[in-house]
């Protein structure tokens, strides 16, 4: 009996990777929505980021909203997902260094857990429901035709 409860689970295990893809990907976007659509905030932002000693604050904080906002509707839509990990390793990385040193654990706790979350992306990509699996279908289905001309 025990061995039978999470069976369904244990076969499915891949689709996992969808609700953390959207789950991330909501909460990234929530996060950077207000400097996305309102000047004044972006603004706000670069003046935290000038504060801090960041160098060409403007141009830094336009690109780390638009890659969090970016980043956040390619996980929503399983796109370049390896990439999107990547990128949040840097970006939250530089966020660590930049805005969290010397806070406490439950301050940065969310930075450090995007980095992780970065790792997982790059490791395990989109999963089955996603932009990046059907792309990588139709590449094999390309290939398999390739092949059997070229026989």
């Amino acid at each position: 009996m025990r061995r039978h409860t999470f069976s369904f689970f244990r076969r499915h295990r891949a689709y996992g990777t969808l609700f953390l893809r959207l789950a991330i990907g909501v909460f990234i976007i929530y996060g950077v929505q207000d400097n996305v659509f309102s000047w004044e905030r972006m603004l706000e932002f670069r003046d935290f980021l000038a504060a801090r000693g960041v160098p060409y604050p403007l141009v830094a904080a336009h690109v780390s909203v638009y890659v969090q906002f970016i980043c956040g509707i390619l996980l929503l839509l399983g796109a370049a997902v390896r990439w999107v990990g990547l990128l949040l390793i840097l970006n939250f990385t530089a966020a660590i260094l930049i805005a969290h040193l010397g806070q406490s654990f439950p301050q940065y706790y969310p930075a450090a857990q995007l980095i992780a979350v970065g790792f997982f992306f790059m490791f395990h990509g989109a999963g089955p429901v996603s932009v990046d699996a059907f792309l990588d279908q139709k590449r094999a289905q390309s290939m398999d035709r390739t092949l059997s001309v070229n026989v």
